[in-house]
């Protein structure tokens, strides 16, 4: 029998007025994993109901009373690593290492989290008039939106929510259709256990085609006061605009196109390791995956010869397989788009170097490319798929040009044995991270983490997760009796 979930709302577990359900499907099987509820506007306005009702006690809250849920939570999350990889692999198509990752990163983001309440928050102003103190205080804003996307649910799932609440905030959490129990439900679940009181977390499940609706009805709410979207940067585009509407501020973590770049000084073996977890971990479906791998010329045909050869080595298919590196894509859909690209991208001009070929059911094969030409979809869009694209450059100011030829700008991984080499290229970089002797795939609790262009703007991550879902507001005392002019 498939699980059945219903939505959160104000610490319990109710059904959507409207008794509507939806599927929750496993990618690899095509069976029903679950069924949740499917929240229709009525829902949604209860939901924010609770959040705006439990504002006032929440932020109240003394720094240790919420510090101690988080670190709870935390430790919690951690106890349920089996837990989490049977969700994921089931929901999400997730590896076993995936699914550990996730629940090692998002235990970290709520103890992240936790020492963020308690840090020193706001300033000390100088005043103009005499024996005034001037303070800059942080202060949370009220209800918060978030958007929680399927890829790495647990992760982002945590990360949508642990900064807002941190801050004082309440929050309705849409959990993506693809993912419900891993990103929003089982977050919250957690959260529940840890003593986190009703109404201050809410989740929203709702039926695919239903989103747009759900998430207009949410933003547009009086009071949510602050958006967070993580996701692809069309929906992104269609959420910020939204926001913009109501003069709320929002924090987008869009798409990417990255590169890694291997500098003439690299050490090829290491790289051939690090753009093999670049490209195909979690099958290549994270925002920072390396779709583009730039190597000098001085070392393409090596790199190139090792490097299709371990990826031709990659097993893929069962994600429960404690061996599987390439599992499914999130549904067949998602694998037939990503077998257009590269079907495009050969038509074109360009070279299989392994690969290729139609994906079954929803696993395509661990694909790279060479010689695509730029009139090909591929050369520009986001694949979020097990597959990319090696381009040779012969000099730094080339390798630039390149790695910048895009919308977007997330992350960069600059692979060199001289990291005053890789400084100076990353400089020149336009990405919002870059790692210097690293690939493009990295994230931790307490940096700032997010992208610029078309990649989106905000920083997830330590204090900046805290500025931005808190006010600045101004607080003057007057110690002595001011004079006036009348």
């Amino acid at each position: 029998m498939p699980l059945a979930r219903e939505l959160l709302i104000d610490g319990k577990d109710v059904p959507a007025l409207s008794g509507r359900t939806t599927e929750d499907v496993n990618p690899y099987t095509g069976e029903v994993y679950a069924t949740v509820a499917a929240a229709g506007l009525e829902d949604v306005t209860l939901a924010v109901d609770a959040a705006d009702a439990a504002f006032a006690e929440w932020s109240a809250f003394t720094p240790f009373a919420r510090r101690a849920i988080f670190l709870k939570a935390a430790d919690l999350l951690d106890s349920r690593t089996e837990q989490v990889a049977e969700i994921m692999a089931h929901e999400a198509g997730g590896t076993r290492p995936w699914a550990h990752f996730n629940v090692g990163l998002a235990a970290n983001i709520l103890r992240e989290a936790a020492a963020a309440i308690t840090a020193p928050r706001g300033q000390v102003l100088s005043a103009q008039e005499e024996g005034v103190l001037g303070l800059a205080v942080r202060e949370p804003l009220g209800v918060v939106a978030a958007f929680a996307p399927w890829n790495a649910p647990v992760i982002l799932g945590v990360r949508a929510v642990a900064a807002p609440l941190a801050a004082g905030n309440t929050v309705v959490v849409k959990p993506s259709e693809d993912a419900p129990i891993a990103c929003g439900l089982l977050v919250a679940d957690v959260l529940r256990e840890a003593g986190l009181p009703d109404g201050v977390l809410n989740v929203v499940t709702n039926a695919r085609e239903d989103a747009a609706e759900i998430a207009e009805a949410l933003i547009a709410d009086s009071r949510v006061r602050a958006v967070n979207f993580t996701g692809s940067t069309g929906i992104g585009r269609i959420i910020g605009t939204h926001a913009a509407q109501h003069l709320k501020p929002v924090v987008l973590e869009l798409g990417g196109k990255n590169a890694v770049i291997l500098l003439e000084d690299a050490d090829v073996d290491y790289a051939v390791d690090a753009v093999t977890f670049s490209v195909f971990m979690n099958s290549g479906q994270i925002c920072m995956s390396g779709d583009r791998v730039l190597v000098h010329e001085s070392l393409a045909e090596e790199f190139t010869r090792k490097f299709a050869a371990k990826v031709a080595a990659l097993q893929a298919g069962d994600p429960t397989h404690p061996h599987t590196v390439v599992g499914p894509l999130i549904t067949a859909s998602a694998a037939q788009r990503v077998a257009r690209l590269v079907v495009d991208a050969v038509a074109k001009g360009a070279t299989v170097l392994t690969g290729g070929g139609q994906p079954e059911g929803s696993v395509h094969p661990a694909t790279v490319l060479t010689n695509v030409p730029q009139d090909a979809d591929l050369y520009y869009a986001e694949v979020f798929g097990p597959v990319c694209v090696v381009e040779r450059f012969s000099d730094d100011a080339t390798a630039v040009v390149l790695a910048n030829a895009t919308d977007n700008g997330l992350t960069c991984g600059i692979i060199t044995e001289n990291a005053t080499h890789g400084l100076n290229v990353a400089r020149r970089i336009r990405t919002g991270i870059v790692h210097i002797n690293d690939q493009s795939v990295a994230d931790e609790p307490h940096a700032p983490f997010g992208g610029v262009k078309a990649s989106g703007y905000g920083r997830f991550g330590g204090r900046w997760g805290i500025e931005a879902f808190s006010n600045t507001r101004w607080v003057t005392i007057a110690t002595q009796q001011a004079h006036y002019p009348f």
